[in-house]
């Protein structure tokens, strides 16, 4: 991995060197403040007021910089619009052939300075986060406090760039006008989701997107995969070319993260009626539901490690599990045994390959469809999610085979047989191992140092679980310029759990917290439905199925909305800490105040609480990539495999309180069940709000 120090040298403009950060100074500063306080020279105070000086002043030379070539586009454009005017007058095709040309130049120019600010604005992330390493996590909270919020905020300027994305506007719309000129004129502002196909601008809109955050629907998918799409490179960057993808081994990684989730959830309405014919509580649905969770925590670990060497062998052992756990699940019933049941639960969850269908994704889809292919994944998964319970509310019949029984509890466990039999004969037949592409590469592209350029691929096949962006790279890898021997200890990824959560700095570990919140609030939601709304509301089977469903289709419109609006309206950590609250309003209302506790009330709080806890996700899950360190982006203990223990852990969990709550009475299961969410999401909130202004 190139540090940031030399990849500012590169990347600059040879015209305006005097005017990007001095990355360079301010390491050396900091490492000459850091011997001050270890020698007692300067007190820490002293150090913090000093180095935010020299951060202002470089960025004043940035901003007025900025400011300056900002404006030399504008009177161009400026200049151009006068040309475009006098064409109304006297129409001349070569002429609006020039003045397009011109325009696009102009592009070019804002291409370059919109790499400007990209760059510094980076450096200055770094600058900060390795401050914050060395002295405490002390100096971002206080200089984004005291810069950002003024109202003479340069450091505004640089982060959110209202000037130059006026601009980009302004040659937006010139070009659009010049390419219906001989139509009818339709305005950008009038159609602000119609994009402008030109290729100039298509790298303008790019370099915006990447500066500011800015979303849209299939890139807010993305991030619910933990697969956040890497910037833009060049084909020869690209590991995958599109000889060796191959579509229908993408697809089957989808229909196993589809038919994975309807094995998830197919069984929650009849969970709770199950354990009561095997003569258990209803409440022993949480333990019945919350098994596979539990097997997922450790197969997540194996599965992760697996797919470094294959991807169809993994696939091949999930789908066998999964064939053998549902019909341990479907016998259960006629071997009158809960244990033959909890056994087919487990075996359903050491079959869980999402770890396996992310990794494909990341490493075997061109850059190109990887963004469709995220999105894939998780309009799976939602798709999966909805019609696991709908199918369930299908299966309401009753019938003997020879001595087997089928009813509505068996019946999920003999359709989800069915279902991965033909899915592994499918697999074996159609499904094509991925070349080692690493090796090709290796073996064409000697780096400068002799190296190959990919040996790091080796330790993890190039992509995690969570693939974090190349800023998110930069930003927080380790510059260390002292030794190699220290800087590529640095880049090392980590080598066991352990490793792992020292590499957590304060601002992770609050987005693991909110991220457990969240799939906490979720399963006791989900877990405890069918209980609850049959002890309060008499619902049948069927009922529960449908209010299940529902839920699960909410979650593409949702994210639709979210991604392709309130994301570009609002920063990533405002939308976080909304979402928190609207979740503790919904865990509230879910409560039992008096003893009357009627649908509505638990309708609107269960929807409340899962569409909000939706959009966290997703938000969340974004921000996690942005500040988690890069050593935790490849191997097998990466930041994915981190984020979805900590969801699984947290459905475990959940899963166990409904079963410990039946032993006090179904009359308290709902409020004693609610607590320890509504006691973490506050916790959450108060994490959000101390790790605020790191988030920035």
């Amino acid at each position: 991995m190139v540090n940031f120090g030399k990849k500012l040298m590169v990347d600059q403009v040879e015209e305006w060197k005097g005017y990007y950060i001095n990355y360079k100074l301010m390491k050396k500063m900091l490492k000459q403040y850091v011997e001050m306080t270890q020698h007692g020279g300067k007190d820490r105070e002293h150090v913090l007021k000093e180095f935010s000086r020299i951060l202002d002043d470089q960025i004043e030379r940035i901003v007025l910089f900025l400011l300056q070539q900002q404006g030399h586009l504008a009177s161009r454009i400026e200049e151009l619009g006068e040309r475009r005017a006098a064409l109304l007058e006297q129409y001349d095709i070569s002429q609006v052939s020039q003045l397009r040309d011109a325009y696009r130049e102009v592009g070019f120019d804002l291409i370059k300075l919109l790499r400007f600010v990209d760059i510094n604005a980076t450096g200055l992330r770094k600058i900060l986060k390795k401050f914050d390493k060395r002295f405490g996590y002390k100096f971002t909270d206080y200089y984004v406090t005291t810069r950002a919020n003024h109202p003479y905020s340069q450091l505004q300027q640089v982060f959110k760039q209202v000037g130059i994305v006026a601009v980009v506007g302004a040659l937006s719309r010139n070009l659009e006008y010049l390419q219906h000129h001989e139509g009818s004129f339709v305005s950008i502002y009038d159609h602000p989701a119609v994009t402008l196909k030109d290729p100039v601008m298509d790298q303008v809109n790019h370099a915006v997107q990447k500066l500011t955050h800015a979303t849209n629907f299939m890139q807010f998918l993305g991030q619910h995969s933990l697969i956040v799409q890497e910037d833009a490179q060049s084909e020869s960057e690209d590991l995958v070319d599109d000889q060796n993808y191959h579509f229908m081994s993408l697809m089957l990684n989808l229909v196993n993260t589809f038919l994975y989730m309807v094995n998830t959830y197919i069984i929650v309405p009849t969970a709770d009626d199950y354990a009561v014919s095997l003569g258990a509580a209803a409440t022993v649905c949480g333990i019945i539901i919350g098994s596979m969770a539990v097997a997922q925590v450790f197969s997540s670990v194996y599965f992760s490690a697996w797919s470094n060497r294959s991807y169809f062998r993994p696939l091949i052992f999930s789908s066998i599990m999964l064939f053998l756990g549902n019909l341990l699940y479907a016998l259960a019933y006629d071997l009158n045994s809960l244990i033959v049941l909890l056994i087919g639960r487990l075996l359903c969850g050491l079959g869980s390959a999402r770890a396996v269908n992310r990794r494909y994704i990341s490493d075997c889809v061109p850059l190109k469809m990887r963004l469709q292919a995220s999105a894939g994944f998780v309009s799976a998964s939602a798709l999966g999610m909805a019609c696991g319970p709908a199918l369930a509310g299908f299966l309401q019949t009753k019938f003997k085979i020879y001595s087997l029984n089928f009813n509505q509890s068996t019946l999920p466990g003999w359709v989800m047989c069915i279902a991965w039999l033909i899915y592994l004969l499918w697999l074996w037949l159609t499904f094509k191992e991925p070349e080692h592409f690493t090796k090709t590469v290796v073996s064409e592209q000697p780096s400068e140092s002799g190296h190959h350029v990919n040996a790091n691929l080796e330790e993890g096949l190039a992509q995690p679980l969570l693939i974090g962006t190349e800023r998110r790279q930069d930003e927080n890898s380790e510059d260390n310029d002292d030794s190699e021997v220290a800087s590529k200890n640095s880049h090392e990824p980590a080598t066991s759990i352990a490793s792992a959560y020292r590499l957590l700095t304060p601002s992770v570990k609050a987005q693991l917290l909110i991220y457990f919140m969240l799939k906490y609030a979720m399963e006791i939601l989900l877990s405890e439905s069918s209980v609850v709304t049959t002890y309060y509301f008499s619902w049948s089977t069927s009922a529960v199925a449908i209010f299940l469903a529902i839920l699960g289709l909410t979650v593409l419109p949702v994210n639709a909305i979210v991604g392709s609006y309130i994301t570009n309206l609002f920063e990533d950590r405002q939308i976080l800490l909304a979402s928190e609250v609207m979740v503790l309003i919904g865990i509230i209302m879910s409560f039992r105040f008096t003893p009357h506790y009627s649908i509505p009330q638990y309708v609107i709080s269960a929807l409340i609480t899962f569409v909000f806890a939706e959009v966290l996700e997703g938000v969340n899950l974004s921000l996690l990539s942005r500040v988690m360190s890069s050593r935790l982006s490849r191997g097998t203990y990466n930041g994915g495999l981190l984020s979805t223990e900590a969801g699984t852990l947290a459905r475990v969990i959940a899963d166990a309180t409904i079963t410990a709550a039946g032993y006090l009475g179904t009359d308290l299961l709902l409020n004693v069940t609610l607590l320890p969410p509504l006691v973490i999401c506050i916790v959450s909130i108060a994490a959000t709000l101390y790790t605020y202004n790191t988030l920035y």
